[in-house]
């Protein structure tokens, strides 16, 4: 590890610090029907929506309701996607005539995209037309994130509403999101990669002889205007095979830092929100204190595992540390902190290949996913991740001083518990059991492309990332009928089987009286709580996957040390 590494990081995390206000700001006048400073631009094309689509904004949901909306939406997003890709090769916009996606990959593809996973079993160059990356995966990446952020604002509003059985409407709040907050960070920010280099054309490929004499194809299209919302939606589908990693992609130091801000300004933002809309400030702070401990922790092993290299091989440890699967342009700190950052979210997308990491550095990504992805998370699905392990460590808390636990004025009893438990089980179960079948079943290990702890990795960490709809992968494991399926199921149940609880358990919070604070209340705003919240996603969400772990990863670091290398 050197200066330059750490100031790198400091660098982005002051950034985040400093746009977090003014982003949340701005985000909690929007989903609370205040005048911004864009509402002349986009509150004609908002009202004029709801007009067509019939949609009354003043008209709330119960959480059932808004739950069966979002269920909708996703079945007709599903739907047109899977159409979409099985037709691409008679749709415009094709110049390298790609033909349709077979049945199973369709079916995946579709899943991914509508989940935010962007999980890819596939090459975009060498798959998906023009037309489908924008009119099928770009749009998914607007309103998959606008879905997630929704969702947050509504369990934000269960939280802060006393005695109320509505928790908003969820048309008017995937409006709001899409057209206030994704749509003019994301024309902005196409503009400035397009002025670091990234293309945006609909021109066909170009064959240029490489200074080897060998034929290469350069990669164009429409890449700038989904390279912004991939980051910004925490989606993270490449529009080429490399990702961010990709010089067409991620061109310049100054994009790799743009797409790394871009990807936690919203789930920084929110915590800000949390705390304008429940009236307390002090509990978005708190929120984001400890996101920022785990950031931090995160960086630091991910950075020193991979700044000391691999121990078999001195002269790469001597000249800074473990290059492989690595651009030269950003080198070890910046592919570090990339990775930490885009697995601290749901985002997936990577400029470095994580199959590459050395053991110790490759578990930060997996772990940071085995914690939910709550250290800002994706576009929502963080802060609402996060509410779950308040939850638990404000019940907790009431045990171990015999009071009956309250957060925000709202007493947390059986049926909070209960929502909170189903919620927090949904992760260790659909990652942990498709994992050993998977090992066992031929079908499960026949595309894999190592043995050993590592190949065990691979599976571990696709399925984790499956399930916490993050989309990255060790990239040592491919695509086949079986893993199309298994994984497409996955993500729909990570989606929304963690969201449906979570909902639940919003609308209960908000039909709640509120209670009288006390002398003995627990104060959720204060370092000792802050330090109790850690505790409890450390030791709940962490520990779970110690023993998987110990059979991948870990026992990799282990033989590494013993000279057995895979």
């Amino acid at each position: 590890m050197n200066t330059y590494g750490w100031v790198q990081a400091a660098v982005f995390f002051g950034l985040v610090a400093l746009l977090a206000k003014p982003v949340g700001l701005y985000m909690s006048g929007v989903f609370q029907g205040e005048r911004t400073f864009l509402a002349p631009v986009f509150g004609p094309i908002e009202r004029g929506f709801y007009r067509l689509c019939r949609i009354d904004p003043d008209v709330e949901m119960s959480w059932v309701e808004y739950v069966m909306a979002v269920l909708a939406f996703g079945v007709v997003g599903l739907i047109y996607l899977y159409v979409l890709l099985r037709t691409q090769a008679w749709l415009p916009f094709n110049p390298q005539h790609f033909p349709n996606l077979s049945a199973d990959n369709a079916w995946n593809a579709s899943v991914s995209f509508l989940t935010n996973t962007n999980w890819q079993f596939y090459s975009g160059e060498s798959t998906m037309s023009y037309f489908t990356q924008m009119a099928g995966l770009a749009w998914h990446n607007f309103v998959s994130a606008a879905t997630g952020i929704a969702v947050a604002i509504a369990v934000v509003r269960g939280i802060a509403r006393t005695d109320k059985k509505t928790l908003g409407n969820f048309w008017v709040d995937l409006t709001r999101a899409t057209l206030y907050v994704l749509v003019p960070i994301s024309l902005v920010g196409a503009l400035v990669l397009v002025w670091q280099g990234v293309p945006q054309n609909f021109h066909a490929y170009h064959d240029v002889a490489s200074l080897e004499g060998f034929k290469q194809s350069i990669t164009g299209g429409p890449m700038a205007s989904q390279e912004i919302i991939k980051e910004l939606g925490t989606n993270g589908g490449g529009f080429v095979n490399a990702n961010s990693a990709s010089p067409n992609e991620n061109p310049t130091p100054l994009s790799n830092l743009i797409e790394m801000l871009a990807i936690f300004l919203i789930g920084a933002g929110l915590t800000y929100t949390y705390g304008r809309m429940v009236r307390d400030q002090r509990q978005g702070w708190a929120l984001f204190a400890a996101m920022s401990v785990l950031f931090v922790g995160g960086f630091a092993a991910s950075y020193a595992a991979e700044a000391a290299g691999n121990p078999l091989v001195h002269q790469l440890a001597v000249a800074g540390g473990n290059l492989e699967g690595k651009e030269q342009r950003f080198g070890v700190a910046a592919s570090a902190l990339f990775a930490t950052v885009t697995t601290d979210t749901s985002c997936g997308a990577v400029n470095a290949m994580h199959d590459s990491f050395m053991p110790l550095g490759g578990l930060v990504p997996l772990a940071n996913m085995q914690l939910g992805e709550i250290v800002f998370g994706g576009v929502g699905t963080g802060l609402y991740g996060m509410i779950v392990f308040v939850v638990l460590t404000v019940f907790i808390a009431g045990l171990m001083v015999g009071r009956t636990p309250e957060y925000l004025g709202k007493k947390i009893e059986r049926r909070e518990m209960q929502l909170a438990i189903l919620a927090a089980l949904v992760l260790p179960v659909l990652a942990l059991i498709p994992s050993a079948v998977s090992v066992l079943l031929k079908a499960g290990t026949a595309t894999l492309g190592n043995n050993g702890a590592h190949g065990f990795s691979e599976i571990l960490y696709m399925f984790a990332s499956t399930t916490e709809n993050n989309g990255s992968a060790f990239a040592g494991i491919g695509g086949n009928l079986y893993l199309n399926l298994v994984t497409g199921a996955v993500m729909l149940l990570g989606r929304y089987g963690f969201l449906i609880p979570i909902m639940a358990l919003a609308g209960s919070l908000a039909g709640k009286k509120s209670v009288p604070e006390t002398l003995g209340t627990f104060k959720t705003h204060s370092p000792i709580f802050v330090f109790l919240l850690l505790g409890v996603i450390v030791i709940v969400g962490l520990l779970t996957f110690v023993p998987a772990d110990a059979l991948g990863p870990i026992v990799e670091q282990l033989q590494l040390q013993q000279g057995k290398v895979f």
